[in-house]
């Protein structure tokens, strides 16, 4: 049972809205849709707030992320682009990004539902949440080149999902190249397309189901692989190992065996 006072915590609305549910399922989703859903800094600073508030929430068991309207985000708000110019290098670099689950640290299963049009600095979000699906209506694209910035971010990210010649077009033919759903599911950016009605019901399904395995177990395995991408591969299977070892003394690890045993469900540890 998810306690009260982080329920409440999470009942947010305005152009961040969050719930959490009573299995553990905490919705975000972005509400801004006269505008494509484009990203301020103030949307920035609360998506912060809710993912870091979430790592730190034992009763969000999984996260899941989509967009209000027909867009799912259009990237950066031009304000906001009017606005970083009149601040200082040093201003901007102060101003690090944490409005995602990956960049706030936090190792909580996430799943992006990608709604419609995603673009720019909505890519943050689908190259690094963990189980991405979209509706047959979701489109991709990076216009940071045409309205004269440099796109660096996202495509990095990207670049670890998918092949980097499909990345490079991204960033080098700006607004004129444009991947369709069924591209993003060929290139293995998304892992379902489902009809846009049955966008939130699917991705809520999955949601149920990662909500019902071990919170820890997950977050460690997730933790592992995502962090290997930093390191050599030796390195990276060293850590796992290690990771995997310490795990033996959670309580988790001796519930999961004792519950198959016993053929019943097994009760995780917070």
């Amino acid at each position: 049972m998810v306690e009260a006072v982080d329920r409440g915590w999470f009942a947010r609305e305005g152009e961040v809205c969050s719930e959490l549910d009573e299995a553990g399922i905490l919705t975000v989703r972005l509400n801004r849709p006269d505008r494509l859903n484009a990203l301020t800094r103030p949307m920035l600073n609360e998506l912060g707030e809710i993912f870091t508030r979430a790592g730190a929430s034992p009763d969000v068991r999984v996260i899941l992320f989509t967009g209000e309207g027909r867009g799912f985000c259009a990237g950066a708000d031009a304000q906001s682009l009017a606005n970083s110019a009149e601040q200082t290098v040093q201003q901007r670099l102060a101003q690090r990004p944490r409005f995602t689950p990956r960049m706030a640290g936090i190792w909580k299963p996430s799943i992006c539902a990608v709604n419609g049009v995603c673009a720019g600095a909505g890519l943050h979000f689908v190259s690094d949440l963990d189980i991405v699906i979209a509706s047959e209506q979701a489109s991709f694209t990076d216009t940071h080149v045409n309205v004269g910035q440099v796109t660096a971010l996202e495509p990095i990210g990207l670049a670890r999902r998918i092949p980097l010649g499909a990345v490079l077009r991204l960033v080098t033919m700006g607004k004129a190249e444009r991947l369709t759903a069924q591209d993003a599911r060929e290139l293995h950016l998304v892992s379902e397309v489902v009809p846009h009605d049955r966008l939130m019901a699917r991705a809520r399904e999955i949601a149920a189901i990662v909500a019902a395995v071990s919170p820890q177990a997950v977050q460690k395995s997730l933790q592992s692989v995502w962090e290997s991408f930093e390191m050599p591969l030796s390195e990276a299977y060293d850590r796992g190992y290690e990771t995997l070892m310490r795990h033996r003394d959670h309580p988790d690890a001796k519930e999961g065996p004792a519950a198959f045993l016993a053929k019943r469900a097994p009760v995780w540890s917070a």
